[in-house]
């Protein structure tokens, strides 16, 4: 107890001195998204609009949050950044995969996006910023949508295979920036690679699968799912892709024929969602093999 004195002082002084870890005005986002076979991430901080006026200016004429015509850093804190992990389109434009700094000028009636290469700089850079170093600039109209979004919002919509819109949301503003993978570039690679060596069942029924869904090299889908069900037998989901490229190439009996497969394969398994789509796949091309006759 008699050195109680000396080391309360202590704790108070560490206390004081030592930095609190306190809940951010602007929390840090991570967000990664899939496309085809490339990834996307985003790391940003997200400010709120908290009643204030965003972009532009106030009404009373003094700048608003981001300023027209200025750099905004997309965000709060730290500039935020963006990965893609292969070579990417964005608009008509290529660029090579790697991490860019996101900066966007934003106008009343035009935007321009800016993917720089400095990650270096804390929030839009100030002065240090040098347009010099910028790898790729487009110019995108905003576009006012009804529901307001109170803290920034960056999303990835309409998503297939090959392409997506990132949406940047604050306010009733948006921006959608098009971004597009080749794709099918990279799935040719690997499709040349995997059939380089001896294929297994399952590797020529995942190339008949992705030719299918893109609708491409039908014949040669057809080929690649009968070899897989010579190689792996009887399943209800190597019988189902063989009865969607069979109507794809019209052949509505013969595809009829396989859902049916497809179909006893899956309810033995209890598959109830593929029992279904059989079915309906089915009824479905039986009124188009009627027509057709």
């Amino acid at each position: 107890m008699r050195y109680g004195w000396f080391i309360f002082p202590l704790l108070l002084c560490n206390l004081s001195w030592g930095q609190m870890n306190h809940p951010k005005a602007s929390p840090f986002a991570r967000i990664e998204q899939e496309i085809g076979l490339s990834k996307i991430t985003v790391e940003y901080s997200r400010p709120s609009a908290k009643g204030r006026t965003l972009f532009g200016n106030q009404p009373n004429g003094a700048p608003g949050l981001v300023p027209y015509g200025r750099i905004w850093r997309v965000g709060a804190n730290e500039s935020t950044k963006i990965t893609f992990s292969t070579n990417v389109i964005i608009g008509d434009n290529s660029l090579e995969k790697g991490t860019y700094a996101l900066y966007a000028f934003p106008n009343e009636n035009k935007w321009e996006i800016v993917f720089h290469k400095n990650l270096t700089h804390w929030g839009d850079g100030r002065k240090n910023y040098d347009p010099n170093e910028d790898v790729l600039r487009i110019a995108l109209v905003p576009t006012e949508v009804k529901d307001f979004q109170e803290s920034f919002l960056i999303s990835f919509d309409d998503i297939n295979h090959n392409e997506t819109f990132m949406n940047w949301n604050w306010g009733t503003t948006q921006i959608s920036i098009p971004i597009h993978f080749d794709t099918k570039a990279i799935m040719k690679l690997q499709i040349a690679d995997k059939l380089s060596n001896p294929p297994s069942a399952q590797t020529y029924y995942e190339i008949a699968r992705y030719y299918q869904e893109q609708n491409i090299h039908t014949n040669e889908a057809k080929e690649y799912v009968e070899r897989a069900i010579e190689l792996g037998g009887d399943t209800y989901y190597f019988h189902r892709v063989r009865s969607l490229i069979l109507a794809d190439l019209k052949m509505f009996d013969e595809a009829i024929t396989a859902a049916k497969i497809s179909m006893k394969l899956a309810e033995k398994e209890g598959k109830d969602e593929f029992v279904r789509l059989n079915q309906d796949n089915i009824a479905y091309w039986k009124a188009l093999s009627i027509t057709k006759q």
